[in-house]
């Protein structure tokens, strides 16, 4: 996939929805350290986190009054919303996406280890291990992620993320995701990513001693620097 095809897409991310450009920037950073800690190589890692920038790539197409709803979303809402896996996976094909790491995170983010996720209900090792690594951490970021009915914030939110992502190992996620991530998460190296981002800008506020090293990753990312 080109550089200029992942900034693209990146874009119109951002001209879309601020909330979810912020979101995918938090996963990007996410990943890319938990990939660091596990020794992974650069080039894996280029490409993993550039799938994790893509990975919602299917909402442009969902209607601005669902996808930025401040309250909860009906049933009917909801449904419409769990299209977008499909229509992304669907923009990838049709722009000649061949990378299997990418195209297996837009389609299998939201799988749940059970089999009761969607779009296609696969279970368990059905699911590619990215994907299963990578729903715990979209997981734990819409958990953390600052919102109107969410009285809780920062650590406390993320306390209580880990706490729901453990209740959760074995059903709706892959146990040794969930352990690889509250280890790292246990370690600090995630903690800027909690305390410096939020949800009104298309580029998340950092602190500035953060700032030049996430432009470097945004680039990595966009352009292939």
């Amino acid at each position: 996939m080109s550089p200029e095809q992942v900034q693209q897409l990146v874009q119109e991310i951002e001209r879309k929805d601020l909330s979810t450009a912020a979101h995918t920037w938090r996963v990007v950073l996410y990943t890319r350290a938990m990939l660091e800690e596990f020794g992974v190589e650069h080039g894996v890692i280029d490409l993993v986190t550039q799938a994790a920038a893509l990975h919602d790539i299917g909402k442009v197409v969902i209607p601005d009054a669902i996808l930025q709803k401040p309250g909860k979303l009906s049933d009917e809402e909801y449904e419409i919303i769990k299209l977008h896996p499909v229509a992304g996976y669907a923009r990838m094909l049709k722009m000649g996406v061949s990378e299997e790491p990418i195209l297996n995170l837009v389609r299998y983010h939201h799988e749940r280890w059970d089999g009761l996720g969607y779009p296609f209900q696969a279970k368990g090792e059905e699911i590619p291990i990215g994907a299963r690594v990578f729903a715990v951490i979209d997981a734990f970021d819409a958990m953390t992620s600052v919102r109107p009915y969410r009285s809780e914030l920062g650590d406390r939110a993320a306390e209580r993320a880990l706490l729901e992502l453990q209740a959760g190992m074995g059903t709706r996620y892959w146990s040794e995701g969930v352990e690889a991530f509250t280890d790292l998460f246990h370690t600090g190296r995630l903690d800027y990513i909690l305390h410096y981002f939020n949800d009104e800008v298309p580029v998340p506020a950092f602190a500035a001693a953060r700032r030049e090293e996430f432009d470097a990753i945004k680039r990595r990312v966009t352009r292939g620097d």
